[in-house]
């Protein structure tokens, strides 16, 4: 099996700023609520996970929080852009000698265990594959292979994220697979059932 690595990057749950657009509808201490849950859940999906996982800090290492130190490798956001911090994790896990990896942020609570092992699958057979949320950004990306281009030139937090990236992986002449479209929570009106005792 090809040695396989899953990056989540996550923001430090700290009141006032997590989940700011949800904030301005529901206030600083519901969203901050709100994260937490979406942490928990990641936590839950990805904790058996039979491959290393690696959680990367926004602000600073957490070594005491949800996150069990057994079964999650623990690193700082690099500096940049959002498109910087990701191209500088892939490279970091490229050359630590993984072959496959996939990275996730924490706003898609629909997202489940089999979705993240499929992905894995898809990356046997594609050089490249991306999770489409319904906001037009993409709450997965995953690579078999190094593509500088995916993490420039965007137009971070926009509807038009996911489509630049798949022109990205067709001018690179990248083999790749779409899996299906989830939800980003980002404002009220992402918010499902699991959420109704929290606001």
């Amino acid at each position: 099996m090809k040695k396989r690595i899953l990056i989540i990057f996550v923001k430090n749950p700290e009141l006032g700023k997590a989940k700011t657009r949800l904030a301005a509808s529901i206030g600083d201490e519901a969203a901050l609520k709100i994260y937490k849950r979406l942490l928990e859940r990641t936590k839950e999906i990805t904790q058996s996970l039979p491959f290393t996982k690696a959680v990367f800090y926004s602000q600073f290492k957490d070594e005491q929080d949800l996150w069990p130190n057994e079964h999650f490798t623990k690193k700082l956001q690099p500096e940049g852009d959002l498109g910087q911090k990701m191209e500088t994790a892939f490279e970091w896990a490229f050359a630590k000698g993984y072959e496959q990896i996939c990275i996730i942020g924490s706003d898609c609570y629909d997202l489940t265990t089999n979705n993240l092992i499929e992905a894995f699958e898809c990356l046997d057979n594609h050089d490249a594959l991306i999770g489409p949320a319904r906001d037009g950004g993409y709450y997965l990306l995953g690579l078999s292979k190094t593509c500088s281009s995916v993490f420039q030139n965007k137009q971070w937090s926009t509807e038009t994220v996911c489509s630049d990236t798949e022109k990205d992986f067709q001018s690179e002449g990248m083999s790749y697979k779409k899996l299906e479209t989830l939800n980003d929570v980002d404002t009220i009106e992402d918010l499902g059932s699991w959420a109704t005792d929290l606001i």
